[in-house]
């Protein structure tokens, strides 16, 4: 693998099929030098051991990472802006993690500076150092919504999702707290959605702001989401909280052949519901959302929803409640990441164009579902189910 251009040419995903100015700057060989010796399993107490080549850089606009190669090995080094991922917050998601590969889940692990800290702070960034995943990163480069590459891919990541749910049972630490860019699902698990966005936005003081600013939004979701929210709600108190990955999509999974040998990026992540990450994982990977902008023929894969729920079901069946709550859990799956993606673009970025499409996320991915083509999809899946 060689050595990437030069920072100054790197250019990321944007929130379309565009690529865009990153968000933040990205390392560079002499930021990454100066941070890894400060770990003892990087630096290992030897000249150079730990001076780094820049593999590669990520394309996702969101934080600042790359995988690096050093005397000691190859690790992947991410840098946060502390407004995005305080020490706090990346504490939430290493214990996730640390459990997770107590039981035996194929995720990678968190290395630890002199101190004995998982994140190690400077100025105002968060850094995190992690090994490198098994397998090799077929989807490297795809952007959001992008379908599987091979059909088979799709059985195995359900298989994958059901046993990396098995490895988070017992982690029973409580929602992480407010930040940007979190996948949870707080809003639409509440008998009065429509108040837990108003109490959602209280400790959010820029989605606030911006619902403030849009005083159609509780107009728009009684429209579109509370109608799926109405079937939901008998059957949320049946679900059995757990913490899940949060943005299960193939670009998110390392492969050795056809089969999942590793998940990473558990950013996103958060105490939630299983059939949840389930939803989110067909919602990522299932339905094309750019080319469906586009008016793309081919853009919703409903073999490949049926088949990450059957691969899925292999590993794990799904409850009675479950089963009863994802045709109308997924078109509301997304809502707490879109107003999580307001927090971060109005409040962090300041960009108004992509907190527009933030909101349109919100709401639009919704409103899809109850149209003829996603109406055609959920009656797939609910067919499905009744197998």
């Amino acid at each position: 693998m060689s050595v990437v251009a030069t920072p100054e040419a790197h250019v990321v995903h944007g929130m379309g099929v565009e690529q865009v100015e990153p968000d933040w700057p990205v390392l560079t060989a002499d930021e990454v030098n100066e941070l890894l010796r400060s770990y003892p399993e990087v630096d290992g107490g030897s000249p150079h051991s730990s001076d780094a080549s820049l593999l590669w850089l990520s394309p996702r606009p969101l934080s600042a990472a790359a995988l690096v190669r050093t005397g000691a090995g190859s690790f992947f080094v991410k840098r946060h802006h502390a407004s995005v991922r305080s020490a706090v917050s990346l504490a939430e998601e290493h214990a996730f993690l640390g459990h997770l590969r107590r039981n035996g889940a194929p995720v990678v692990r968190v290395l630890v500076d002199a101190d004995g800290r998982s994140v190690h702070e400077r100025g105002s960034w968060t850094y995190e150092v992690h090994t490198v995943g098994v397998g090799q990163d077929l989807y490297r480069d795809a952007i959001s919504w992008s379908p599987f590459a091979e059909s088979s891919h799709a059985f195995a990541a359900g298989q994958a999702l059901a046993r990396l749910h098995a490895a988070a049972s017992g982690f029973d630490a409580p929602h992480r707290g407010p930040a940007a860019l979190i996948a949870g699902f707080t809003v639409f698990v509440d008998e009065d959605p429509i108040a837990a966005v108003e109490q959602y936005a209280a400790t959010r003081p820029h989605v606030a702001a911006e619902l403030a600013a849009r005083t159609q939004w509780r107009d728009d979701l009684a429209r579109h989401h509370l109608p799926f929210h109405e079937r939901l709600r008998p059957h949320l108190q049946r679900l059995e909280p757990l913490w899940v990955h949060g943005d299960f999509h193939a670009s998110n999974l390392l492969w050795q052949g056809d089969e999942v040998a590793s998940v990473i990026d558990f950013s996103l992540s958060d105490r939630s519901f299983a059939v949840h990450d389930l939803a989110t994982a067909i919602e990522r990977n299932a339905v094309e959302w750019l080319a469906l902008e586009e008016k793309r023929a081919g853009a919703v894969h409903t073999e490949a929803a049926l088949d990450l729920i059957r691969g899925y079901r292999q590993v794990r069946e799904l409850s009675t409640a479950e089963r009863a709550t994802l045709p109308d859990l997924l078109p509301l799956c997304h809502a707490d990441y879109a107003l999580s993606e307001i927090d971060y673009f109005r409040g962090v970025t300041g960009s108004a164009a992509n907190t527009e499409l933030a909101y349109r996320y919100l709401v639009d991915h919704t409103a899809w579902f109850a149209g003829p083509v996603g109406s055609v999809l959920l009656d797939a899946i609910r067919q499905e189910l009744a197998s």
